[in-house]
């Protein structure tokens, strides 16, 4: 889902906008969306794992753990 962002610009005084204020959540969310489209893009040639090799790795794990 995409995330609105409310945006304050900061125009001169021919009205050309030069800059944008957010707020610091929205500031933080961008930088967080940001780093992780980095590592999407680093590990874009990786072999994918299904769904279900995941699945089945996570059980057993919990399995040895006692986490079930």
């Amino acid at each position: 889902m995409v995330q609105q962002i409310k945006k304050h610009y900061i125009v001169t005084e021919k009205g050309q906008k030069t800059g944008v204020l957010l707020s610091l959540e929205q500031y933080r969310e961008l930088l967080e969306d940001l780093e992780d489209l980095a590592i999407i893009a680093e590990r874009k040639d990786e072999p994918a794992v299904p769904f279900e090799v995941v699945k089945k790795r996570l059980e057993q794990k919990w399995l040895h753990t006692g986490l079930k």
